[in-house]
């Protein structure tokens, strides 16, 4: 396939700290942009791996979740591969922003609130207020619909903010959880993508619970981040 300039950026290397949700966001806004076209093959899955400088393992829970999400399908045999679908989900707008100017504004403000909320539950969260947390991050591990994760993945969101004591930052959490919902409701969930999320949930928890403030500030951005890489990548059209 002849690359133009900005195909040639779909397949440059992939910042190490989301691989995963990066390779997402590269590959489906290439499809609704039409950079990727509808019938179009992928490289093959050692040259494509070998071009993000990602792991095949990483590469192959993309792919799957691009084709749970509808923009890739993967054929079998002799002439098969991975495929852009006939019926990709399009951009509205070829030039426009992976994610729209509302959507921005609600991830900037979670990040904003999200950060804050850790920074101050790591100086004032109890004993009882990381039980709870752990607890929440135990129930995502165990739901299997995904209405059941989201509910205690709101609750979590929102404990953090309860952790750090401050009523009003708790109310401002919640109008932010029921803002992103809005935006998580228009894309599919991954198995694979829950589970990692949970997985810095437990993560942070720990470092909550350590008074590790510097890492869990870290932790938590780079986990809003990858939620803006999933939507950039999985969500259709534009705002």
């Amino acid at each position: 396939m002849k690359r133009s300039t900005a195909l040639e950026g779909v397949f440059t290397p992939v910042a190490a700290q989301t691989t995963f949700e990066e390779t997402v966001e590269r590959l489906g806004t290439a499809i609704r942009l039409g950079l990727l076209p509808a019938g179009s093959r992928l490289p093959a899955e050692r040259e494509l791996a070998e071009q993000l400088r990602i792991s095949r393992s990483t590469l192959r829970q993309a792919i799957t979740t691009l084709v749970q999400s509808g923009h890739l399908v993967a054929q079998r045999g002799r002439t098969g591969g991975t495929f852009v679908t006939e019926s990709p989900p399009l951009a509205e707008d070829s030039d426009s922003e992976p994610l729209g100017a509302e959507a921005r504004a609600v991830l900037d403000e979670r990040v904003a609130v999200e950060v804050g909320a850790v920074i101050l539950a790591c100086e004032r969260s109890e004993t009882e207020d990381i039980e709870r947390l752990g607890e929440l991050v135990d129930r995502m591990s165990e739901v299997s619909e995904f209405e059941d994760y989201r509910r205690a993945d709101i609750r979590f969101h929102i404990g953090v903010a309860e952790a750090a004591h401050s009523p009003r930052l708790v109310a401002v959490a919640t109008e932010v959880q029921g803002q992103m919902s809005a935006l998580i409701a228009r894309i599919a969930h991954p198995e694979y993508v829950l589970a990692q999320s949970n997985e810095q949930h437990r993560k942070l928890v720990s470092l909550l619970a350590g008074k590790e403030c510097s890492r869990a500030v870290t932790l938590v951005r780079a986990h809003i981040e990858g939620t803006e890489h999933i939507l950039g990548g999985l969500m259709p059209g534009s705002d």
